[in-house]
């Protein structure tokens, strides 16, 4: 799918082929994407700064979007695939709900809060360089997951707080045909605060089809002094029970890391680091102040280790630090997280997302 001839993804090394798709883009410039209908427009959150210029003079940069408010992004008729996003929203990021819709589901593929859906959960500006998503100053949130669908993609963001967001942003695609085994992009958003004393923290759970697995950011809240990150990764493929098919060694050793991130008090402790397929962009440490707790953002993207499964996945991740004697404490931590994988339609619905009190971030 990424030889360039049928439009959906490129690479350096076919930059030069020639494709018979059609390049579109979706703004508050062009709500539709259609040809030729860009910067049309007579009113918008630009137009007293354009009130000398007139029309085609930034009119309609940005969107507002009320509390309580759906707002519909995109509304595209494939086949075809969306390439990349730009989007910087105002507000609490975790009370904006992405939701991405493929083909004819009712429930939504992709249901995340927009901070966390572009590794940046704790409500705060952290750089992320990786291959698929990139957070730059000052609140630039950019994805470039291959997106493919067949006939329809619906893109919507909803404000949950109380009051109005503002958010600007652009959704670039291609209109092209998408090969029979091309699946379909999922994101599933999950929190459990505090996690329940030996208890696994869920990544994913209940994916019925064939796919891929394919990334996992986790915004993680330590409750407790000392290393936290004793835990093991685990997947369950196809069919596993008790014991999985897949199993890591350590929390930092699944994000690429090792050694608790830590290079030492006299280097500054923890290293924040982002690298095209992991990191640890977000180190939030405590002021000696009201903010006495530690929170990281991590990520890990399988973009060249993706994990297939044939009939369903299920993702879990222990939550483990030390205790006296040399034994594991098990963890009662604030853990959020974002799975995201690739799988056919049709995908089972997602559990219900929480309520604006549990998704705050506090």
């Amino acid at each position: 799918m990424n030889d360039g001839f049928n439009g959906l993804g490129m690479h350096l090394g076919n930059l030069s082929r020639l494709s018979s798709a059609q390049t579109r883009s979706i703004s508050p410039e062009n709500f539709s994407g259609e040809k030729g209908q860009g910067g049309m427009a007579t009113e918008g959150t630009g137009a007293n700064a354009a009130r000398d210029l007139g029309q085609g003079w930034k009119l309609s940069p940005s969107i507002k979007i009320a509390p309580g408010e759906e707002r519909l992004l995109a509304d595209i008729t494939g086949p075809g695939a969306i390439q990349q996003i730009w989007m910087t929203p105002t507000g609490h990021w975790r009370y904006s709900i992405l939701r991405f819709y493929w083909d004819d589901q009712e429930q939504p593929s992709v249901e995340c809060p927009v901070g966390d859906f572009f590794a940046c959960g704790w409500n705060r500006y952290a750089q992320v360089s990786s291959l698929p998503v990139c957070v730059n100053p000052g609140s630039a949130f950019n994805c470039y997951w291959e997106m493919p669908f067949r006939s329809r993609c619906r893109i919507t963001m909803t404000n949950i707080d109380e009051k109005d967001m503002v958010l600007y942003y652009q959704i670039n695609y291609t209109l092209t045909d998408v090969p029979e085994d091309c699946a379909y992009f999922h994101a599933q958003f999950r929190r459990t605060n505090p996690l329940p004393y030996k208890d696994v923290y869920t990544i994913l759970d209940g994916v019925q089809g064939r796919g891929q697995f394919v990334g996992t950011y986790m915004a993680w809240g330590v409750n407790n002094t000392g290393w936290w990150g004793e835990g093991e990764i685990k997947f369950f493929l196809d069919g596993d029970g008790e014991f999985a098919t897949i199993v890591g060694t350590g929390t930092e050793d699944y994000f690429c890391g090792s050694y608790n991130f830590d290079v030492g008090k006299e280097n500054g402790g923890y290293r924040e680091f982002t690298t095209p397929y992991a990191g640890l962009p977000q180190v939030i440490r405590p002021d000696g102040l009201y903010q006495s707790q530690t929170r990281f953002g991590m990520y890990r993207w399988h973009i060249m280790d993706p994990v297939r499964f044939g009939q369903d996945l299920r993702v879990t991740i222990q939550a483990l630090g030390w205790r006296s004697g040399g034994r594991y404490l098990p963890l009662q931590d604030d853990i959020a997280s974002v799975a995201f994988w690739y799988q056919t339609l049709p995908a089972a619905p997602f559990p219900a997302l929480p309520d604006r009190d549990y998704l705050e971030v506090v």
